[in-house]
C-alpha cells in the first residue's frame, strides 16, 4: 500500500511536465523590434523662385521745379495744388499785369514817335537830294564859264562851296535816318520785352506730372530768385529708392521684376529694376538701386515700401533646405531606399534660403530625410515617415 504512493507522485509528475511542454510548443515566437522612424519629404518638381528682399522710400524719378521768370508782380491766381495731375502747358499761377499794361501802352507811344521821326529823316533825304542836284548843275555850268573868263573866279567857289554843303546836308540826312531807325528798333525791342514778361505772368506746367508742393501764395510777390513756386513729379512717375548690401547687389541686373508691397495696402505692385548704382558708399557698403513703378494712387513719395527683387526663376526638384547636408564644395541628400539610408551627391541650383532645388542626383518622387545627417548614418535601416515640405520650413 505504500509502495503504491510514489508511484502515483511520479505519473503526476509526468503528466505535468507533458502538458507544460504542449503549452511551451503552442506558444508564438517573439516579434523583432522595428527599425527606428524617420521623417522623410517627396522630391517634387516644380518652380522655384529666388528673390532679393529690400527696402526704402518712394521717391519721384525727377522732380521739375516751376518758379516766376518775372520779378515784382504780385500772384494773383492760383490753379494747381498739392496732388493734383497737370498736363504739359497747364496754367498753374498768374501774376497781376497791371504795370506791364501801363508800360505797354507807354511804349506804344514811343514806337508812333519813332515812325514819325523816322518819316521826318526820310523827307530830309528827299530835300537834300534836290538841293544837292541844283547846287551840282550850277557848279556844271559855271566851270566853263570861270575857265573863259565870263565869271569871276569867286562865282567858281560860291557854286564849289553850295555844292559841297548840299552833299553834306545829303549825307547827315542819311545819318538822320538811320539814327531814327535804331531808335525805332530800340522801342520795339522793349515792347517785345515787355510782350515777354506779360507772357512769363502765365506760369505753365513745362511737363505732365503730379504736383508735389505748393510754395506760392495768394497776393505773395513773385521772385525769380526767390525759389520755386510748385514741384511736379515729371510723367507722374514715382518709384522705390532701396539701399542694398554690395554682395546683393551684384545679382541685381536691369530689367528683373519686382514686387512692391506698401504699408497698409494688400494688393503689391509690380515693377522692374530701373537702375542699379555702379556706386557703392565706402563707410556704409551700400549701394543703391532704384525701381520703376507705374503711376498709381497709392504711391506716396517719401513713404516706406519693401520689394522682393526676382534674381533667379528654375523648374525643377525642388527640397527643403534642411534635406541637404552641405561640406565644402560638396552636398549630400540621405536617400530612402526600401527602408534603408543612402547618402547621395547631388548638384545644387537656386537656393532661397528655404528651399533649394536639386539640379541633378535626384529624381522626381524619391524620399528624402527631412533633416539629412542628423540621426541616421549611410546603411541605417529606418521606418519612412512621410510630412510635407511647408512643415519642415516651419
Amino acid at each position: 500500500m505504500f509502495v503504491r504512493y510514489p508511484v502515483l507522485l511520479l505519473v503526476l509528475a509526468g503528466l505535468t511536465a507533458s502538458a507544460a511542454t504542449a503549452q511551451e510548443s503552442e506558444a508564438p515566437a517573439a516579434t523583432a523590434p522595428q527599425p527606428p522612424s524617420v521623417s522623410v519629404v517627396k522630391a517634387t518638381a516644380r518652380e522655384i523662385v529666388s528673390t532679393v528682399v529690400v527696402t526704402g522710400t518712394l521717391v519721384p524719378r525727377e522732380t521739375v521745379v516751376v518758379g516766376a521768370e518775372v520779378d515784382g508782380l504780385r500772384i494773383e491766381e492760383l490753379l494747381a495744388d498739392e496732388g493734383d495731375t497737370v498736363a504739359a502747358g497747364a496754367v498753374l499761377a498768374r501774376l497781376e499785369t497791371d504795370m506791364i499794361e501801363t508800360d505797354l501802352a507807354r511804349n506804344d507811344s514811343q514806337v508812333a514817335r519813332a515812325d514819325a521821326a523816322l518819316a521826318q529823316a526820310q523827307s530830309q533825304i528827299a530835300e537834300a537830294e534836290s538841293a544837292k542836284v541844283e547846287a551840282d548843275a550850277a557848279l556844271a555850268r559855271t566851270r566853263p564859264l570861270a575857265d573863259k573868263g565870263i565869271v569871276g573866279r569867286d562865282v567858281l567857289d560860291q557854286r564849289i562851296s553850295a555844292a559841297a554843303a548840299t552833299a553834306s546836308r545829303l549825307a547827315s540826312a542819311y545819318q538822320g535816318v538811320s539814327v531814327a531807325e535804331a531808335d525805332k528798333a530800340l522801342t520795339l525791342a522793349e515792347r517785345r520785352q515787355l510782350e515777354l514778361k506779360r507772357s512769363k505772368a502765365v506760369i505753365t506746367a513745362p511737363t505732365a506730372g503730379l504736383v508735389l508742393s505748393r510754395a506760392a501764395r495768394l497776393g505773395a510777390i513773385a521772385s525769380a530768385s526767390g525759389g520755386g513756386l510748385f514741384e511736379i513729379a515729371r510723367e507722374n512717375l514715382i518709384e522705390l529708392d532701396a539701399q542694398v548690401t554690395e554682395s546683393v547687389l551684384n545679382s541685381l541686373a536691369k530689367g528683373q521684376k519686382v514686387t512692391v508691397t506698401l504699408p497698409g495696402t494688400r494688393e503689391p505692385i509690380e515693377g522692374t529694376v530701373r537702375l542699379v548704382s555702379p556706386l557703392v558708399d565706402e563707410t556704409t557698403r551700400l549701394g543703391r538701386v532704384r525701381v520703376a513703378l507705374p503711376p498709381s494712387d497709392l504711391l506716396r513719395s517719401g513713404s516706406f515700401a519693401r520689394g522682393a527683387i526676382e534674381i533667379a526663376r528654375s523648374r525643377g526638384i525642388v527640397l527643403p533646405n534642411t534635406a541637404v547636408v552641405t561640406d565644402g564644395d560638396e552636398s549630400v541628400v540621405q536617400v530612402v531606399r526600401d527602408g534603408t539610408i543612402e547618402s547621395r551627391p547631388i548638384r545644387i541650383g537656386i537656393n532661397t534660403g528655404s528651399e533649394v532645388e536639386i539640379a541633378d542626383g535626384l529624381a522626381e518622387g524619391e524620399s528624402v530625410v527631412a533633416l539629412a545627417g542628423t540621426f541616421v548614418r549611410d546603411g541605417d535601416r529606418v521606418t519612412p515617415s512621410e510630412m510635407q515640405s511647408a512643415e519642415v520650413r516651419q
